[in-house]
């Protein structure tokens, strides 16, 4: 895909991974639609995305486990761009903890519902909602288009992460299932499992902690977000990618 002039929704695109993809896809000239809950990374994102080269961002405040949010952002991009040519369904949360958890031979905690259901109606059903109405949107303007999910290494399973590895998981179902069911219209769709990458969140952890993560991973070092967002590029620009996942992990998941 020649994504000059294309429209691209980025969910998740306040900060972090999201901000990166969708500032890296506007120095192509490829036009920008932000989708978050955070109103100010938004705008923080709109202007890192016109800076980089986008002459069109447009910013949506969308909840991605809402139906009704969904199926109105994709209606909006609609009116705002006159199509929608990619998705890269990248907003997530993390709610980790032990399925049980004991000291001393007793059970202290469980892993609860509210923290299993709030990683998988965001991962899960937030990615299947947007897949779904992008999907419908490119079908209907006939000229096919892209999605992309960002899945993670973790699933395979993760120690702590019993929520955030099966919708990781589901991620990748979905992105296989759709690269066969949507090929006859033009539409492929792919996936990024990232290892441990800098973000926000690896930076708020303490040193000895960072040290110790960074030790496991074969390349000795958690990668940057830049490397994810031009895997993104990479996906899009590449018209014979579709049904894979590319893990982008320094050798940790060999």
């Amino acid at each position: 895909m020649d994504l000059r002039q294309k429209a691209v929704l980025v969910t998740g695109a306040a900060r972090g991974l999201g901000r990166s993809i969708a500032v890296t896809l506007a120095s192509t000239g490829c036009r920008l639609a932000l989708a978050d809950l955070d109103q100010n990374g938004l705008s923080e994102t709109k202007q890192l995305c016109t800076g980089a080269g986008s002459d069109r961002v447009e910013r949506y405040i969308t909840n991605v486990s809402s139906e009704d949010d969904v199926i109105a952002l994709i209606s909006s991009i609609k009116t705002d761009f006159g199509s929608l040519n990619a998705l890269v369904n990248n907003a997530g949360i993390l709610r980790d903890g032990l399925l049980v958890k004991v000291k001393d031979g007793n059970i202290i905690d469980k892993l609860s519902l509210a923290q299993w259901q709030s990683v998988i109606d965001v991962n899960l059903t937030g990615v299947f909602l947007c897949g779904r109405e992008a999907a419908t949107q490119m079908i209907e303007q006939g000229t096919g288009g892209v999605i992309i999910n960002i899945s993670s290494i973790a699933r395979a399973g993760n120690f702590g992460q019993t929520n955030y590895a099966a919708a990781k998981a589901g991620v990748v179902a979905m992105t296989v299932s759709w690269a066969r069911e949507l090929a006859r219209y033009g539409i492929r769709s792919a996936a990024i499992a990232p290892g441990m990458i800098e973000t926000e969140m690896t930076a708020a952890m303490k040193p000895e902690a960072q040290a110790k993560m960074t030790s496991i991973i074969p390349m000795q070092r958690m990668g940057q977000p830049e490397e994810i967002a031009n895997t993104v590029r990479f996906i899009l620009e590449n018209d014979y990618i579709s049904g894979r996942v590319i893990e982008v992990d320094g050798g940790l998941r060999i």
